[in-house]
C-alpha cells in the first residue's frame, strides 16, 4: 500500500485557493472546539510529522500552531540528538516528550534522519531493526493505554524538490527557507525511498498506522493533515466514555505446587563480626567498580521490591554507602501523583533513567503494575497482563544501551514480617512506617506469592535477572545485595 505512494511520480493532488479559504472557518472552529473538549478527556494525543520535505514540514507545523490553541499544544522537534539524549536509550526522548492526558503533542522529524544515518553506515542494520521494533512496542503500549496516536509522512517527489531548489537559487519561492540540508535530502531521496517504505511498514501498528500525504501543493497538504487530525479527534471524543479500561480485582488463584519463593532458604544468617568484615570488603569492591563504571560511562539501574518491612531500605543504604554521592540517585516510589496518573505508568520511570556513568536505584518500581495494582485491583486484568511485555521491552532498551540492570526481591516469612511490624510500633522513629494498609496487605499474602512467582518467572532474563534474596536475617541480605551489585558491575566491565 505504501510503496506506490513514495515514487517519483507525483499524484498531483491540489486544492484551489478559493476552496482552501472557504474550508478554513469551519475547520478552525471545529479544531479549537475539539481541543477544548480534549482538555477534560482522559487521553493524550500524539501527532507524528515525519517526511522528506523539511521546509514543508516546518510550514505545516506553523500552520497547525496557527489553527490550534498553541497554549495547549506541546511542539517537539527532533533534530540532532542532544547531549542529554545521547547518554540514555534512544527512545528516552520520546517518553520524555509524551504529553499528559488532555493535551496534544506535535512531534516533528527524526524518522528520515534515522534513514539517512542507516544509508551512511552510522546506524547498522541491527540497530535499525531494534529501533523499529521498540517503536512498535512503544506505540502499542500507548494505544493500549488509551492514547490517540496519529502519524503522517509528508512526501514531496525528488523532481519537485529539485524544481523548488533551482527556483530558490534565483531568489524565488522564499529562497531564504532553503539551505544545504534540502539539497542533500533531494539528492539522497531516490536511494532513501525503499528504506523509508520499509520503516513505515515496520512501525505501523493497529491504531497507529502511517498516513502518507503528498506535499507538492501546500494547501492540499495542510488541509489533508488538519482534517485527518480533526476527524480522528472528534471520533475518539465521541466514543471516549465507552473506552476506559475499568480496574477489577484479580481473581484469587491458588499458588502453584512450588514457587520461586519456596526455594529460598530463610534460615541463613550472619554473625555480627562476620557481617562487618564481609560488608566492608564488598563495599570497598563496589566503590572501586562504581568508579570505573563512571569513568567508562556505564550506567546502572537497580530495582528493589519485596514484602513490607522486608529490608529494602536497609539494603539500599548499604549500597549507597559505597558510592560517591554524585554518582547515584535513589527514587522512593509511592502511589502515583495526580500528574503521574495523567501519563502511561512507565513514563515516571523513563524520566529517571540514569545518564551514562550514573546509577538509579528504585525503592519500589514499575513492577507495581503486576504486583500491588494486580492484587489490589487498581489495574484491569488487561492492563497488568500487558505489562509483562511492556516491562521486558523497557528493560531490553536499557540493556541494549549498555546499562547494568539488576532486580532484587527481598524475601521474608510472614512471621518475621509480623515481628518487625511489632518492633516498629515500639520504636518512636519507626512508628511512621506502619500503616493500616501494611496490616491489611498481610491478609493477601497468598495472592502476592502468586503474583511474585509469575513476575520473576516471566521477567527474569540473562541480561536483567531477578535475585531473590533471603531477608529474615538483615545482615545476610545486606551483604548479599552489595555483593550481587558488585558482581554485576564486574561482569559488565570485564
Amino acid at each position: 500500500m505504501l510503496a506506490p505512494v513514495l515514487t517519483e511520480a507525483a499524484a498531483g493532488n491540489t486544492v484551489a485557493t478559493s476552496d482552501f479559504k472557504a474550508a478554513l472557518p469551519d475547520l478552525r472552529l471545529r479544531l479549537l472546539n475539539a481541543q477544548f473538549d480534549l482538555s477534560t478527556a482522559g487521553f493524550p494525543v500524539v501527532v507524528f510529522l515525519a517526511g522528506d520535505d523539511r521546509v514543508g514540514a516546518n510550514a505545516l507545523v506553523n500552520r497547525l500552531n496557527e489553527w490550534l490553541d498553541s497554549r495547549f499544544l506541546d511542539t517537539e522537534v527532533f533534530l540532532q540528538t542532544t547531549e542529554e539524549a545521547a547518554l540514555r536509550p534512544r527512545l528516552w526522548r520520546l517518553w520524555h516528550a509524551l504529553p499528559p492526558k488532555g493535551r496534544i503533542g506535535l512531534w516533528v522529524g527524526g524518522l528520515f534522519r534515522h534513514v539517512l544515518a542507516h544509508l551512511d553506515g552510522e546506524l547498522s542494520e541491527t540497530e535499525l531493526e531494534r529501533w523499529c521494533a521498540h517503536l512498535r512496542v512503544m506505540q502499542q503500549e500507548w494505544v493500549a493505554d488509551g492514547a490517540l496516536v496519529l502519524k503522517f509522512y509528508l512526501h514531496t517527489p525528488a523532481a519537485e524538490q529539485r524544481r523548488r531548489l533551482k527556483r530558490s537559487t534565483k531568489g524565488e519561492e522564499e529562497a531564504w527557507r532553503y539551505d544545504k540540508r534540502d539539497w542533500s535530502i533531494a539528492k539522497s531521496l531516490p536511494e532513501a525511498i525503499p528504506v523509508v517504505e520499509r520503516v513505515l511498514r515496520e512501525t505501523s501498528v493497529p491504531g497507529a498506522r502511517w498516513t502518507v500525504v503528498e506535499g507538492t501543493d501546500p494547501r492540499y497538504r495542510d488541509l489533508t493533515v488538519a482534517r485527518a487530525v480533526l476527524a480522528s479527534l472528534e471520533q475518539r471524543l465521541a466514543a471516549e466514555p465507552e473506552r476506559q479500561d475499568q480496574p477489577d480485582a484479580a481473581p484469587l488463584e491458588a499458588p502453584p505446587p512450588a514457587t520461586v519463593l519456596d526455594h529460598v532458604d530463610l534460615s541463613v544468617s550472619l554473625a555480627k563480626a562476620a557481617y562487618r568484615k564481609r560488608l566492608a570488603k564488598q563495599q570497598a569492591r563496589l566503590h572501586t567498580l562504581a568508579g570505573e563504571a563512571r569513568r567508562r560511562g556505564v550506567s546502572t539501574v537497580l530495582a528493589f521490591e519485596g514484602w513490607d518491612a522486608g529490608g529494602k531500605g536497609g539494603a539500599i543504604r548499604r549500597v549507597t554507602w559505597a558510592l560517591e554521592a554524585a554518582d547515584y540517585r535513589v527514587h522512593a516510589v509511592a502511589a502515583p501523583t495526580e500528574q503521574e496518573r495523567s501519563f502511561h505508568y512507565l513514563w515516571r520511570f523513563w524520566r529517571e533513567v540514569p545518564r551514562d556513568g550514573q546509577m538509579s536505584i528504585f525503592d519500589r518500581t514499575w513492577y507495581g503494575r503486576v504486583l500491588v495494582e494486580r492484587v489490589e485491583g487498581f489495574a484491569s486484568t488487561g492492563q497488568w497482563q500487558r505489562a509483562y511485555d511492556e516491562i521486558l521491552d523497557f528493560e531490553q532498551q536499557l540493556v541494549e544501551h549498555g546499562s547494568v540492570v539488576r532486580k532484587f526481591w527481598i524475601h521474608i516469612s510472614p512471621e518475621e514480617q509480623l515481628a518487625r511490624f511489632e518492633a516498629r510500633a515500639e520504636t518512636p522513629y519507626k512508628k511512621y512506617k506502619i500503616t493500616d494498609e501494611d496490616l491489611r496487605n498481610r491478609e493477601k499474602w497468598a495472592d502476592y506469592v502468586v503474583a511474585v512467582d509469575e513476575m520473576v518467572v516471566r521477567t527474569s532474563t540473562p541480561e536483567a535477572p531477578w535475585h531473590v534474596v533471603a531477608g529474615n536475617d538483615k545482615r545476610h541480605a545486606r551483604v548479599e545485595v552489595v555483593r550481587l551489585v558488585a558482581d554485576a558491575l564486574e561482569q559488565r566491565l570485564g
